[in-house]
């Protein structure tokens, strides 16, 4: 596994899809800084603090992250497949199922490193703009957010990618289809059972952004544990898919 792990990290470094999830991050996070500092009444809301850091939290959550981390988790696992290099693949061969397994887990460290990006970006300009108002107990409480957040929205879009790679369709799709997802969370949100059901929405219930009693909050986990289980199903019955 320890092989699969580091040689699904090299072919990472020659992929454009990395860097795209980098600028995304990079790019919500100054959309959001940007509307923070217009003035309304005289009043930004980049001038409180913590707002920043507690804004980029649901917007990437919204918008950018489930997108591109389907984007890259379909791409790991469908490449193989059309670029035709499988077949050499097999001809060693290769366990598959290790193989897809080990995709997943970097798709997930992956997903852990946007979010530490967004985190280490937010806590910057706010260390910039209120150091005086921070604490090591609020940065603490805000990186556990964003963590919880991460494991969140790859549990949330490993059906999508398991998905899409079982139908063998362009990992591209993927992208389309986790944008469409997360962007209904916007609707789902305005009802309190479903912003419990709903594994984006799931997800804040989670991480703590929003109120919710212990029960909303088993349920939710619940939800994102169930999306889990179903893109390992999915996954399992790739290889077959492919044999047949």
């Amino acid at each position: 596994m320890k092989i699969l792990l580091l040689t699904e990290c090299m072919k990472l470094r020659r992929s454009k899809i990395v860097w795209i999830s980098v600028a995304a991050a990079f790019l919500i996070s100054a959309i959001v800084f940007l509307g923070g500092t217009a003035e309304n009444d005289s009043i930004r809301l980049i001038d409180s603090a913590g707002w920043y850091m507690s804004v980029v939290q649901p917007m990437s959550t919204m918008f950018v992250i489930p997108a591109v981390i389907a984007l890259l988790g379909s791409y790991m696992i469908c490449r193989e497949e059309q670029e035709d290099t499988i077949k050499s693949l097999r001809l060693i061969p290769i366990n598959e199922t290790k193989m897809t397994a080990a995709k997943m887990i970097i798709t997930f460290a992956f997903c852990i490193l946007i979010y530490l990006l967004l985190f280490v970006i937010t806590l910057t300009a706010e260390a910039i703009l209120h150091v005086q108002d921070l604490s090591v107990s609020i940065a603490a409480g805000y990186l556990t957010a964003y963590i919880i957040d991460a494991a969140g929205v790859f549990l949330a879009v490993s059906p999508v990618i398991a998905l899409v790679s079982y139908m063998k369709k362009s990992y591209w799709i993927s992208l389309v289809i986790a944008e469409i997802y997360s962007f209904a969370g916007l609707f789902m949100s305005m009802s309190n059972t479903l912003k419990t059901l709903y594994p984006i929405t799931a997800i804040f219930g989670v991480s703590g952004y929003y109120e919710t009693s212990a029960v909303s909050k088993t349920e939710s986990i619940a939800v994102l544990l169930v999306c889990g289980c179903l893109s390992f199903v999915i996954l399992k019955g790739l290889k077959f898919h492919e044999d047949r």
